[in-house]
């Protein structure tokens, strides 16, 4: 005789079962509550905020040096200028020339961009600045431009000799050595340094006519430029 093997199957009313299918609907309960959550933090969580953009580049600040002040201004020449450059002591009488011619006109702007190439250059820079903030800009430099070709390309610091130069322009030395040596000077340079980066200034002198960087082959171009600018 075959003997059958049969599964006991709970009865409908089986009190286990029922308390099985009471924790899965709660289970399944708990699930979907949890996804329509998801879904409203989703749909109402605010953007991440886009990361804020570095402070721009500013081709003329309130503080840099302007060595012109025309009634109505015609057109902005703005010139990044390196003190131990020989290119920029050899533009630098052009440029006084077409200061004169129109600086009735063009508000000529001069912007500090030593560069690492030259061993003096900041230190000529700190001299200039610290001779600005004694009113003698213009003297000091025109007086590193002058003797260029006797400090330029020393391998040794010639701040020594910067400060007899501010001695010969009748600076108070004390004021002049308290500016040289306060970061505040330093950090006013670096400053210039960083526009003239974040505008793609590699090289000096470079020049920017009403905002834009000028590429120059001769002086005539240069001169009917400025002539074309400032009509």
């Amino acid at each position: 005789m075959t003997r059958t093997s049969t599964k006991a199957v709970p009865a409908p009313n089986d009190p286990a079962r029922k308390a099985r299918l009471v924790i899965w609907i709660l289970l399944a309960a708990i699930v979907a509550a949890g996804l329509i959550w998801y879904a409203v933090f989703t749909a109402n969580k605010p953007a991440p905020a886009a990361p804020q953009p570095a402070a721009s580049a500013q081709l003329v600040r309130e503080d840099s040096h302007r060595l012109s002040s025309p009634g109505v201004e015609k057109a902005q020449l703005v010139e990044f200028l390196d003190f131990e450059c020989e290119s920029c002591r050899a533009a630098h009488p052009l440029v006084e020339e077409l200061r004169k011619e129109y600086g009735d006109r063009v508000t000529f702007v001069n912007r500090y961009f030593p560069l690492s190439a030259h061993r003096n250059s900041g230190t000529a820079a700190l001299a200039v600045e610290a001779a600005a903030q004694q009113g003698k800009y213009e003297q000091m430099v025109a007086k590193l431009f002058e003797t260029q070709p006797e400090w330029g390309g020393q391998q040794d610091s010639q701040a020594p000799v910067f400060r007899m130069y501010a001695q010969e322009l009748g600076l108070d030395l004390a004021t002049y050595d308290a500016a040289v040596a306060d970061e505040k000077t330093s950090d006013r340079i670096r400053k210039d340094i960083a526009d003239g980066n974040a505008l793609g200034v590699a090289g000096t002198p470079t020049f920017f006519l009403n905002g834009k960087k000028l590429t120059l082959n001769t002086e005539a171009d240069f001169r009917q430029m400025l002539a074309d600018a400032a009509k």
